[in-house]
């Protein structure tokens, strides 16, 4: 692939050449490849129909998840996340033990591949909230119990930041009918210069109906000037993180 350094910046196509721009400047390409129909139905292309039908399943569930977790991501994630989940997703795809090649599918792949994806790669939960999470998992609730700490002892906090929020996030999915539900619970907005008290934050499972559950923990800092409340950096400094998931 050719990559343009002088002053003429062309995008779009010129006879044979398609000129386009990318994150690593003006690139250009000859046009050409095989044809869509010859892919279709040649048999010497079996192997690039099931990479096009898996990659096709894929990007659907991809879809359903990240439109089922958005409200709790919206401020957090970075601009790769998608790329990231698609990744991701057809990891999991492909341990699927069940159906032969090219109509493999996530729900029956191994779902516990998704705990650790953090939804902003640059900003790590771990490394922002460092006292102990405890898990609780009982037949009813799904959350986590942090005990009190010292927030400038324990968070990498942003400069500006007065107050930071705590939130868990339970999402369900059916892959197969699309059906989604969604519940989150926070902590409300603490004051980063006080001892916080025991932050319980736990969500209903009987809320969560679809078979594919995950359970997202993360934290956001702002700023609270006069009782209004102000964003930071469009969230540059905030972070979250898949901590468990479950699969009827």
């Amino acid at each position: 692939m050719a990559k343009q350094t002088g002053i003429i910046t062309l995008q779009g196509n010129v006879g044979r050449i398609n000129f386009f721009k990318n994150r690593d400047g003006f690139q250009a390409r000859e046009k050409g490849g095989v044809s869509k129909s010859r892919i279709m139905t040649d048999p010497r292309y079996a192997r690039t129909r099931e990479n096009i039908a898996e990659f096709t399943t894929n990007a659907a569930v991809v879809k359903l998840l990240k439109d089922t977790i958005r409200p709790a991501i919206v401020r957090i994630s970075d601009a790769r996340l998608h790329q990231r989940l698609i990744k991701r997703l057809l990891t999991i795809l492909r341990t699927d033990a069940v159906n032969v090649r090219g109509e493999r599918n996530v729900q029956e792949g191994d779902w516990n591949l998704l705990v650790g994806l953090e939804m902003n790669a640059t900003v790590g939960l771990t490394s922002t909230l460092r006292q102990e999470l405890v898990m609780v998992n009982t037949a009813t609730d799904w959350g986590i119990t942090i005990q009190p700490y010292q927030p400038s002892d324990f968070m990498l906090i942003p400069e500006g930041a007065s107050h930071f929020n705590v939130f868990v996030a339970g999402a369900s999915i059916d892959m197969q009918t699309g059906n989604r539900s969604y519940e989150v619970v926070s902590s409300g907005n603490l004051p980063i210069n006080t001892v916080t008290p025991v932050i319980n934050l736990t969500v209903a499972k009987a809320a969560l109906t679809e078979p594919h559950r995950v359970l997202i923990v993360g934290v956001e800092f702002l700023q609270v000037v006069n009782g209004q409340q102000y964003a930071l950096n469009n969230g540059a400094n905030n972070a979250a993180v898949i901590l468990s998931v479950e699969k009827d």
